[in-house]
């Protein structure tokens, strides 16, 4: 009996290490390992995943697949991921065959705890719902305006007195960062392992519990407050014309769970995702001198078309949006640090059929599909061999007047396709409106003991943050430094008009 025991283990063990060489051999990217697959590599590079992903695309030609479970009949089904940031096999996902990628079970089981059935997080009619509603929003004249109002307060009431604290953080609440960090490591390991450690209230799924709590109470009582308000709003009085509003003024009776959950996702879609563009930006910029002087120079050549020569016009109100639509090289900057550090750098969907990418890549039934839109922005093979540069020139015409968007393929900071950013175009405005705010009036330095890194999370968060020393800006100096450059330039002019002549 011992001795046929020990042989039918001994076949298990043989029949299995000949299943797991055939399936090793089969797909390329990272090792894989008995059992466990590649999540050791995973493991091992959590704190610096996106750019591990991004070796591993480089290697492999833009797609890579491995095995996340590497046990017989998942390995081809839940267990197999395929990692691409190929611009053909991205607009394959997010357009061509949309509906055979939406976020899936996996995906909405990870996040359902933080994000519930909010558009993030949701498929189908529950999506084109919420959808179609924020839609009405961001296509109503009175947004613009709103925002406006929203940003110039938001400039003077807080972005310039953190500024002038000596202390710059343009990164979200933390109360954020904690859910999204536990909800990407949950993605990260295999369900039954999470889940496991859900039950058993271990790590960083504590942490989870506890801010989810300070969330609901929060949202609870903004709730709470707005269906006051919308009960005592006299009939001629000025209406809330808000997201939440509206969702809350349909004719179905919504859960006050629900109305949470679409909060919270429109309060990550625009909040953090901002800031944190803005976080990177300001780093890049301070690295950049070049790229931060002619920031400078635009800033300054709108304002003395539109406010005069006169110094205190320029600094008594934040720039209008009008003003801020003028400014194209600091649009190509934002899109730059967008294209390295993009606010959401990896994005997952579930196949819900077999399926062949555009690379001749095969997707079975009950996979994932992972594509990084961090690696996206540093693909030689995509934006060429100063693709880790930081230079906005390559956003612009040549002649540098035009501000020319990338394919939103190869540029998916934004995604694209059915679920392209409904608030693009506001975003930039906002993120234009603070940094030409703070690089206005300050000169900022990045203090010495920062250690810049990423923080592993959902959205590309700092990890500590980004402080800076801040210094007065002369812009005294600057003007006459303009004026004289103009000069120069109708004096060149005027020479070349006489030879003509």
């Amino acid at each position: 009996m011992e001795i046929s025991t020990a042989l039918l283990i001994l076949t298990a063990i043989t029949a299995y290490l000949l299943w797991f060489t055939f399936i090793s051999r089969s797909i390329k990217g990272p090792r894989v390992w008995p059992l466990f697959g590649s999540l050791p590599g995973l493991i091992e590079n959590c704190d610096r995943l996106h750019d591990w992903i991004s070796d591993n695309l480089s290697a492999c030609g833009g797609t890579y697949q491995t095995c996340i479970c590497a046990i017989p009949f998942l390995a081809k089904k839940q267990g197999l991921v395929t990692v691409t940031c190929d611009p053909r096999n991205v607009e394959h996902l997010l357009k061509t065959r949309f509906d055979n990628y939406p976020k899936g079970p996996t995906w909405q089981a990870v996040f359902h705890d933080l994000l519930g059935d909010g558009i993030f997080n949701s498929d189908g009619d529950t999506w084109l719902f919420q959808r179609k509603t924020a839609a009405l929003e961001f296509t109503t004249r009175t947004l613009r305006q709103a925002m406006a109002r929203w940003v110039n307060r938001a400039i003077k009431d807080r972005t310039h007195k953190l500024v002038r604290l000596g202390y710059q953080k343009m990164a979200s609440p933390r109360l954020s960062t904690k859910p999204l960090k536990a909800s990407l490591q949950r993605f990260i390991l295999p369900e039954v392992m999470w889940k496991f450690k859900k039950w058993l209230r271990l790590g960083m799924e504590v942490s989870l519990s506890r801010s989810l709590v300070h969330i609901e109470k929060y949202l609870s009582s903004v709730i709470d407050k707005r269906k006051l308000e919308l009960l005592s709003q006299p009939k001629d009085g000025n209406p809330h014309d808000d997201l939440l509003s509206r969702f809350m003024k349909k004719k179905q009776s919504y859960s006050d769970s629900f109305l949470q959950h679409v909060a919270l996702n429109f309060i990550l879609a625009g909040r953090d995702t901002s800031s944190v563009a803005l976080s990177w930006f300001f780093w890049l910029t301070i690295q950049n001198p070049r790229v931060e002087e002619k920031i400078l120079r635009e800033i300054y050549t709108v304002l003395i078309e539109t406010r005069g020569d006169d110094v205190a016009k320029w600094v008594d109100e934040p720039l209008s949006f009008e003003e801020v639509d003028r400014l194209i090289y600091l649009k190509a900057a934002l899109s730059e640090t967008l294209r390295l550090y993009p606010s959401v750098p990896e994005d997952s969907k579930h196949v819900v059929a077999d399926d062949v990418l555009p690379d001749g890549t095969f997707v079975p039934a009950g996979s994932s599909v992972t594509y990084s839109i961090y690696a996206a922005g540093r693909m030689r093979s995509t934006w060429g061999e100063d693709c880790l540069e930081f230079r906005p020139e390559r956003w612009l015409s040549q002649d540098g007047k035009k501000f020319i968007m990338h394919d939103s393929y190869k540029f998916v900071a934004f995604n694209a396709g059915p679920r392209i950013c409904l608030g693009k175009d506001l975003a930039y405005l906002q993120m234009k409106s603070v940094a030409a705010a703070v690089l206005l009036h300050h000169r900022l330095v990045v203090a010495p003991e920062l250690k810049v890194e990423q923080k592993m999370s959902l959205t590309l968060f700092m990890k500590h943050g980004l402080k800076v020393n801040v210094y007065h800006r002369d812009l005294k100096g600057i003007i006459a430094s303009i004026k004289k450059k103009r000069e120069e330039e109708i004096n060149g002019n005027e020479f070349l008009d006489v030879n003509k002549e």
